[in-house]
């Protein structure tokens, strides 16, 4: 039997479009699938999405024992581990998928090197993006895109690979087995309650995709703006960990029957992750600073009262409905609607004028989908510190945003069900309402619903002039 290949696991939780399982089978050898919990050289995932990780390492190790193979778990300094298990094994060659993030570039390129001068095969693929974060480049400049329209539009006209690699119904396994560590499940955070209501893995995946495909596109570039509509594809999660690739969601939903416009939509948000990825590999200190530096100047508030804004943000007790509804959803879930991400991360930047940084801290906590490049790229558009940045005078009203995109009030009320008994503008405003309404509705201001930390006129035009003093 020939020597055995190492595939190092990473962000890449599958085995289907896994292009190191693929270099494997290829090299016709004997797989040893390792994952190594190395929390010293990449950022360590929020406890939501440690819970997701171990799940969707519970489903890949249950599916390669249904194919012959095992999953090998190892935890500590990835070097280290890696050279112990090579020790054990005799491996051939190790393969890993890449990942973009400076902390774990140094790590592998530091790996590589020492593999190599040992005279051992190693090799890295990308199977996590449609595009390495240093291919799609200004034809004019030479440079980085700056703007997610060009950049996109510049990736279609390259040309999107849609090849899927299936993975075979059987490994080859080595002649033994080396030791695994038992495989643990993170404890779930205090009020995330309802996370059953996901199955991480790539057989969880794959069915994510197709209910979408077969229910919920329909209308998708209307309906992803509306919190009570099943119109999202819920795979962000999925993605987070690499239990199924973006050519596979390009290649399946390329041969669904989907209308243009809702197809030129959802690929638009496979490529606004594509540029988030590209602006973190070319902006490794993303999660801490503004790409525009004339943000670092702004006078966030500090002390004890922006402290209690902050966690009443954080509990979803603000007093706006619409920014509470979508904190507990988040609490609660490990997720929030797309829609209600934007307008409660505007309402902590620009209303109550606490850092982005602390807002994409909790959001990289609570998130099950909490990615390294979308979450901090996605909070600076916000901020209006980043790339392709929201213009500053655009402050999310979260009465009309509530009024806009949660008509009927489903989504509010189903997070907050003191406000049931309350309909249309005074829903999301319902210190507005008459004392009679809400006696009638059985809300008492203060008691039980908040009354607005801060009044929204008064915070917009504070935000203005400050933005404005920045510009």
């Amino acid at each position: 039997m020939s020597q055995p290949i190492i595939v190092w696991f990473r962000q890449d939780l599958r085995l289907d479009d896994n292009m190191a399982v693929a270099a494997c089978v290829e090299a016709n050898a004997p797989m040893i699938a390792l994952f190594i919990d190395d929390r010293q050289h990449e950022r360590q995932a929020g406890a939501v999405s440690l819970w997701w990780r171990d799940q969707s390492l519970q489903a890949l190790a249950d599916e390669l024992q249904r194919r012959g193979s095992q999953l090998i778990l190892r935890e500590g300094d990835a070097a280290s581990q890696l050279n112990q298990l090579i020790d054990e094994t005799n491996p051939q060659a190790v393969f890993w998928n890449r990942q973009y993030y400076a902390e774990s570039i140094a790590r592998d390129t530091a790996i590589k090197a020492d593999l190599q001068a040992r005279q051992i095969n190693v090799e890295s693929f990308n199977s996590t993006l449609l595009f390495e974060p240093w291919q799609i480049r200004s034809k004019t400049a030479n440079t980085p895109f700056k703007v997610f329209t060009p950049f996109w539009k510049a990736c279609q006209t390259h040309g999107i690979d849609t090849r899927i690699w299936d993975a075979p119904m059987q490994f080859l396994a080595p002649s033994k087995w080396p030791q695994s560590l038992a495989l643990t499940k993170t404890n779930l955070p205090e009020g995330a309650h309802a996370l059953d209501q996901w199955q991480p893995g790539e057989a969880g995946a794959r069915k994510t995709l197709h209910r979408f495909l077969s229910e919920n596109i329909h209308g998708y570039a209307d309906g992803r703006d509306f919190p009570a509509k099943p119109a999202t594809s819920r795979l962000a999660p999925h993605l987070r960990w690499g239990e199924i690739s973006p050519r596979r969601l390009f290649a399946e939903t390329s041969a669904a029957p989907v209308s243009d416009n809702d197809q030129r939509k959802f690929f638009a948000e496979i490529g606004w992750r594509e540029f988030s990825y590209q602006t973190l590999f070319h902006n490794p200190n993303l999660k801490t600073t503004c790409l525009q530096p004339k943000f670092e100047a702004f006078p966030w508030r500090e002390g004890a009262e922006a402290e209690d804004d902050f966690e009443a943000w954080k509990n979803g007790t603000t007093g706006y409905p619409i920014v509470d509804a979508g904190m507990r959803e988040l609490r609660q879930t490990g997720y929030m609607h797309n829609r209600v991400r934007m307008i409660a991360a505007s309402f902590l930047i620009k209303h109550l004028l606490i850092d982005w940084r602390r807002g994409e801290a909790w959001f990289w906590e609570r998130l099950a989908d909490a990615d390294p490049a979308n979450n901090t790229a996605s909070w600076q558009w916000v901020a209006g510190c980043g790339a392709d940045a929201a213009p500053y005078f655009r402050i999310f009203n979260p009465i009309i945003q509530g009024q806009k995109f949660d008509p009927e009030g489903h989504y509010t009320k189903r997070y907050i069900p003191e406000l049931t008994g309350l309909s249309g503008k005074m829903l999301f405003s319902p210190w507005l309402a008459k004392s009679d309404l809400l006696e009638n509705a059985n809300v008492q201001l203060g008691q039980s619903y908040p009354k607005p930390i801060v009044e929204h006129d008064f915070a917009r035009n504070r935000a203005l002039d400050i933005f404005k003093a920045l510009a």
